[in-house]
């Protein structure tokens, strides 16, 4: 069969996590900046991850502590934002496919899905000290598969409520975990030491209950037209917007409701920081489950409704400005082929580093050299530019495509 404009295998590099592939126009043209502005947003949530597992300590300090504090969290919260872009590039971006099409999209993206959990999981029962995220990722692409015939008011409106709403009933069922005897168990451990489903659902480090609304936003962003000016500049005025309000809010609460900081201090778990950065650093580590003050911060993986708000600003702040800037810079847009070809191929540069990590021993996450971090980038930024050059995908991406062929046999 002929494949449609979507799957159609492009020259530029256009690939994502979960191994779709991009549009075109109906005139057969290929909006490259708005896809290659992802890729760049892609490659640096690539980075960012590295700077987060084998990075130096943030809690170290100085300009390297800083920056390896900005990655933290928040690049994998951009990782999750960009999975929205990849249920909308397979099932339709702009317009959802219907029909025979919309019906094998949905099996494209249920097959993607099963392989990443699987790959997440096997991934995990290595040992890896890194708490891999493609197993939660694959099932982010089935909770939120269901939405993607909407439009981008209401999907923006899921959003929205899935981040007022869902950190506080996490918190609950936290609790209720923490307080059960000897923990989850039996189908919920599965397995033993790899993602159960009590961890893909709310303990691990990525719980889906409080990570699918950055799926969702991605969602609702990939329906706009992102080749419009006025649609980018407002993109980046509400990134900005959401940033501040999540980061800004949670310094507030805490400086303003009395004992908030003293109930974090005393309850959380960590070294080095202070409670009072806990708006937007977690180098002081993270609040228990037993002060209801720790639904007032915003640091990584805090899983409060501040957090999700203020990265989820970050990343459509991040976007906005990939966008822009492929297309208005042409020498920034040469110099970025790198992290836009590490980008186009993230599923395959996000394996290399795990398996690359577990192949050096590296035990200590973050906490390695600057240059052990140097060199896992230039590693992979060098392998990504020359494959670039002679494949339109990746290596897994092209295995992940093929493990979806099937879904053109649905009828």
């Amino acid at each position: 069969m002929t494949p449609n404009a979507d799957d159609t295998a492009l020259a530029t590099p256009t690939t994502a996590l979960a191994g779709e592939q991009p549009e075109s126009s109906g005139s057969g043209r290929v909006p490259v900046g708005r896809l290659i502005g992802v890729d760049l947003a892609r490659g640096l949530a690539v980075f960012g991850m590295y700077a987060a597992h084998v990075g130096p300590d943030p809690s170290e300090g100085g300009v390297s502590g800083h920056l390896m504090e900005l990655a933290h969290g928040r690049a994998s919260a951009l990782f999750a934002f960009l999975a929205g872009f990849s249920i909308m590039l397979i099932t339709g971006r702009r317009m959802p496919k219907t029909g025979r099409a919309g019906r094998q999209a949905v099996a494209k993206v249920v097959i993607r899905a099963l392989v990443l959990l699987a790959l997440g999981t096997a991934l995990t029962m290595t040992g890896t000290p890194v708490e891999v995220i493609l197993a939660f990722y694959g099932l982010y692409f089935l909770l939120v598969l269901p939405l993607y015939r909407l439009s981008a008011v209401p999907l923006a409106a899921i959003a929205a409520a899935g981040a007022l709403v869902l950190p506080q009933m996490l918190y609950v069922v936290q609790g209720a975990l923490n307080s059960a005897d000897g923990g989850p168990g039996g189908i919920w451990a599965w397995p033993a030491n790899g993602d159960g489903l009590v961890s893909l659902l709310f303990t691990g480090n990525y719980p889906a209950l409080t990570w699918i609304p950055f799926v969702i936003a991605g969602m609702a962003v990939a329906r706009l037209d992102l080749v419009s000016t006025v649609v980018r500049r407002r993109l980046a005025i509400t990134g900005v917007c959401l940033a501040v309000l999540g980061y800004g809010g949670s310094w507030l609460a805490l400086h303003l409701v009395p004992g908030a900081l003293k109930a974090i201090g005393s309850s959380g778990w960590g070294e080095g920081g202070s409670a009072a950065s806990a708006w937007w650093s977690d180098t002081w580590g993270y609040p228990g489950g037993d002060t209801p003050a720790a639904l007032l911060v915003a640091s990584p993986h805090s899983e409060t409704t501040l957090s999700i708000v203020a990265n989820t600003g970050v990343a459509i702040a991040v976007l906005a400005a990939c966008l822009v800037a492929v297309d208005t810079f042409p020498r920034f847009h040469r110099l970025a082929r790198p992290v836009i070809a590490v980008g186009s191929m993230s599923l395959t540069a996000y394996v290399f580093h795990i398996v690359g990590i577990r192949y050096l021993g590296i035990e200590e996450l973050p906490g390695s050299p600057l240059h052990v971090l140097l060199g896992f980038i230039v590693a992979v930024a060098v392998f990504a530019t020359l494959w670039s050059r002679r494949f339109r995908r990746g290596p897994l991406e092209w295995l992940l495509g093929k493990t979806a062929k099937p879904a053109e046999l649905v009828r």
